[in-house]
């Protein structure tokens, strides 16, 4: 089985501008090429793992939210082996080049494995 690692921590956030802006003066992080409207992704020089800024919906409640990303290459292989050991993830989406599909841990926390940025 794929062992996967964490490529990127979601924020959810009202303001991407500010945000980023406070990233960028205080940690040195820089934009990775691939912004788009409602999202932005940040980096340390290293770049193993991105602060990716997205979008906060109105339903969301403080504004931020935080979700942990697992890059996988087959997002619907690692969900099938996962469900053989318990683990459910929801429906596998299609956006712009990459699949992802969410859970949630123990705790509540929110989930995520994706393809995106990997080949």
């Amino acid at each position: 089985m794929e062992s996967p690692r964490i490529t990127r921590v979601i924020l959810y956030v009202r303001d991407i501008p500010r945000v980023a802006a406070f990233y960028q003066t205080h940690f040195g992080l820089k934009p990775l090429p691939g912004a788009s409207k409602g999202w932005i992704e940040l980096a340390a020089a290293d770049g193993r793992c991105c602060i990716a800024l997205h979008q906060a919906s109105a339903a969301q409640k403080r504004g931020y939210e935080i979700k942990i990303v697992f890059g996988v290459k087959d997002v619907q292989a690692f969900k099938a082996e996962r469900a053989l050991h318990g683990l459910k993830f929801g429906v596998v989406h299609a956006a712009d080049g990459f699949d992802f599909s969410n859970a949630k841990d123990p705790a509540g926390n929110s989930i995520q494995i994706s393809s995106r940025g990997l080949s």
